[in-house]
């Protein structure tokens, strides 16, 4: 108890700190888990309506916010960490403003994002009562290695869990997670209406093992399938008769839309017969676009979207989505820790949707490469500027007076929200505009 204490206490003092120096998420959770090797397990002890995971390749941070205000919606007390920053020691920096000297946590459900390596972790110290498994694709190389590997992570995530897993049908990593599955852990899907399912190469990685008889399951009344009406409008059917919505998200994208299905899915399955169609339409309208992933900012009058981008998947879909309605553009490469040291998956993106317009400026440690890359895809680039700072300033200098977007890495969008925020006088990461 003493021990947990001190370690609350030096944790708040790394976070006023790290507020101070405009530094990273994840400090004051290292600071704890340095002290008091058991906090995330002695902090999370007995919520009375679980802890829910959320993880896999592309879009957690969308889908954990999404679930989160579904459950605020239905009246819980819910914990989640809104940062992205989703390592075990970002879950707990994002507890240190919410916690007492005592250490235990004041929730009902905690709804949390992890990387698919630390969910194993994390579930190490805490099993968690429900996962949501999103998909599974190449990212990060130099630390996932082959997507099976992935998978595998995914999988063993599964097998911890105690009280029930969702999983995407469309996918077929995630899919065949469900022979991994303990008896008597409930089991649900969610996925798109096969109506559109021509549309799932634009998101999934494709499965070339030929030789495996593996086939998808068919959905059940209990599984959310979603019926998109447009790039935002929306409905996830549940059976012949169980229908949410229609729904209108504040993002646009069928990425967005899938990963409102899940979090709506994994509500349904978490609230039982508490769930209610009317306060989840409610809830999914409301959420604004989490930093960094489709944000839209008004610079000087204009619209400017920040668009993550992190792996061939992900860029894809972002070109998808956003690429199709041409505006000035910019595209930030690093390759630090956090993006992945190996940036040749850039060569399996096309990029042929910026040629009518062009990239106004290619920045970021790999600069040069991105700039490179387009050339091979003839798409023209009218300067490289490796510096953030100087290639923000010219970029919003050059075209004061019309809509821009960027494309960027998970650092180099940390760093350009990070000179945003204050040019425009921004939310801080994780909170949404008042």
């Amino acid at each position: 108890m003493l021990r947990t204490s001190v370690a609350v206490a030096a944790g708040k003092a790394a976070r006023a700190a790290s507020r101070l120096r405009g530094g990273g998420s994840a400090l004051p959770g290292l600071v704890v888990e340095r002290v008091d090797p058991a906090f995330l397990a002695h902090a999370l002890a007995d919520l009375p309506r679980g802890i829910i995971v959320v993880s896999g390749t592309n879009g957690k941070t969308t889908t954990t916010k999404m679930l989160a205000a579904i459950l605020r919606e239905h009246g819980l007390r819910v914990f989640t960490n809104p940062t992205g920053s989703n390592f075990t020691r970002g879950v707990i920096s994002s507890m240190i403003p919410e916690i007492h000297l005592g250490g235990r946590l004041d929730a009902d459900v905690a709804v949390l994002e992890l990387d698919e390596a630390h969910a194993l972790k994390f579930a190490a110290a805490v099993r968690p009562t429900h996962s949501l498994l999103l998909n599974v694709a190449r990212d990060q190389l130099d630390r996932f290695a082959e997507i099976d590997h992935t998978a595998q992570l995914l999988a063993q995530l599964a097998e911890q869990t105690t009280g029930g897993v969702v999983l995407n049908i469309d996918d077929s990593f995630v899919a065949r997670i469900r022979d991994r599955v303990a008896d008597g852990v409930e089991v649900r899907y969610f996925g798109v209406d096969p109506s559109i399912s021509e549309r799932l190469p634009e998101l999934m990685e494709a499965d070339v093992r030929f030789e495996d008889d593996w086939a998808a399951p068919s959905p059940t009344d209990g599984d959310g399938l979603l019926k998109p009406a447009d790039e935002r409008s929306f409905e996830v059917r549940f059976g012949a008769e169980g229908v949410v919505g229609p729904v209108e998200l504040r993002q646009r994208g069928l990425a967005a839309m899938i990963n409102a299905t899940a979090a709506t899915t994994t509500a349904k399955m978490l609230l039982g017969q508490d769930f209610r169609e009317a306060s989840t339409v409610a809830a999914l309208q409301k959420v604004q676009p989490p930093f960094g992933r489709g944000e839209i900012i008004d610079a000087d009058g204009q619209p400017l979207e920040l668009v993550l981008v992190k792996n061939p998947a992900g860029f894809t879909v972002a070109l998808g989505t956003y690429g199709s309605t041409p505006v000035a553009s910019m595209v930030a490469i690093n390759d630090n820790y956090a993006d992945g040291r190996d940036v040749s998956w850039l060569y399996d993106v096309s990029f042929e949707s910026l040629r009518e317009r062009g990239v106004a400026i290619t920045s970021g440690v790999r600069a040069y490469d991105m700039a490179l890359r387009l050339q091979y895809d003839d798409v023209a680039v009218e300067e490289v500027e490796p510096d953030l700072d100087k290639a923000l300033e010219r970029f919003l200098t050059a075209y004061p007076d019309e809509p821009k977007r960027i494309f960027c890495t998970y650092t180099a969008m940390m760093a350009l929200r990070r000179d945003l925020a204050a040019r425009y006088g921004l939310a801080n990461f994780g909170e949404d505009p008042q």
